[in-house]
């Protein structure tokens, strides 16, 4: 399969996440939805002419007019249904963390070589517009040598948040740190490369959960430069922040858009004689369309045959920063 026109499409995992894909297809036409809660599935497939809905995501990943599948599901089962649709000749989008560990995520990688499959991870944060426009004057070098990376991003939680499917580590393989914490990782390691060396520790402060809810890690390239990341689901007011700082001038995103406010990029130019810098601010009040930009760029990657921008290799390198963490901590609760 090495060209598709208007990509068929099958979804597993038809929550908050699934509908979010179903909703951002662009060319492509959705044909089938498995969830283990049908009412789900049919719900998602009423939405699309002609999409049949079923408990079993194996009934889906044998279906011979599905040529793309979304894993959308608990992270337990991401991997394993990645692999089922690889073994079936699908090119497959899964969300982000890909797996609860590398060496969950090391099986996909094999079934993707074998399969000659194209596998795309969810890190749709890349295609927010206030970070597009960020990496796009990173390349021009306006920066100057970077430095190093500060970045937060948070949300409160919701009551009942530690008696959900994130809580339980069977499930999730971790906790904030596995959520939101990876998105940092991911995008740190966007601007600044590799890391070969990783400190830091994930705590468990306020939810009464086995998993973390905070995760503070100081991650360094081979030359040194710094990213300085903070994860944390007690955040109260949903927020999401990271600053890019370089010899000659400094980039900051702020917000994602609805309840994390506006998304903004500040550019911060530092003048010959110091003292205030030289800004320009861009905002992008507009709705999130990252989902749909990251879509349509997969579907070009299985068209062109190219690796994706944001695939295999980019979630193992962030699960491994997540694993070394986890090494080094004894969750506090």
């Amino acid at each position: 399969m090495t060209s598709i026109d208007v990509p068929s499409i099958g979804i597993v995992g038809c929550g908050l996440i699934g509908n979010k894909r179903a909703a951002q297809l662009g060319s492509a036409r959705l044909v089938a939805c498995a969830d283990v809660v049908l009412e789900r599935a049919e719900t998602l497939a009423r939405k699309s002419a002609g999409a049949v809905a079923s408990k079993d995501w194996r009934e889906l990943v044998g279906r011979k007019d599905v040529q793309i599948i979304v894993v959308a599901t608990p992270n337990d089962l991401l991997a394993e249904i990645t692999c089922a649709a690889l073994e079936a000749g699908k090119h497959v989008l899964i969300e982000k963390p890909a797996a609860r560990n590398v060496a969950e995520l090391d099986r996909v990688i094999t079934a993707a070589e074998k399969a000659r499959r194209q596998v795309r991870v969810g890190f749709n944060h890349r295609y927010h517009p206030a970070l597009r426009k960020a990496h796009e004057l990173f390349m021009t070098g306006i920066l100057g040598p970077l430095m190093f990376i500060r970045g937060r991003y948070g949300h409160g939680g919701r009551v009942g948040y530690e008696k959900e499917w994130r809580a339980d580590p069977a499930k999730s393989g971790g906790g904030e740190l596995m959520d939101q914490g990876v998105h940092l990782i991911d995008l740190a390691r966007w601007f600044l490369g590799d890391f070969s060396r990783v400190a830091g520790h994930a705590a468990t402060y306020f939810w009464g959960m086995p998993v973390d809810d905070n995760a503070f890690l100081t991650l360094r390239t081979a030359a040194g430069q710094t990213a300085f990341l903070h994860a944390s689901c007690t955040e109260w007011k949903n927020l999401f922040s990271l600053e890019i700082y370089g010899r000659d001038a400094k980039l900051h995103i702020e917000g994602l858009g609805g309840s994390y406010g506006v998304e903004r990029l500040a550019y911060y130019k530092m003048l010959p004689q110091m003292g205030p810098p030289e800004t320009t601010i861009w905002e992008f009040p507009g709705a999130d369309n990252s989902w749909s930009i990251e879509m349509a760029e997969f579907w070009e990657d299985i068209r062109l045959g190219r690796a994706p921008a944001a695939g295999l290799t980019e979630a193992r390198a962030a699960l491994q920063v997540v694993e070394k963490i986890y090494l080094a901590t004894e969750i506090v609760s």
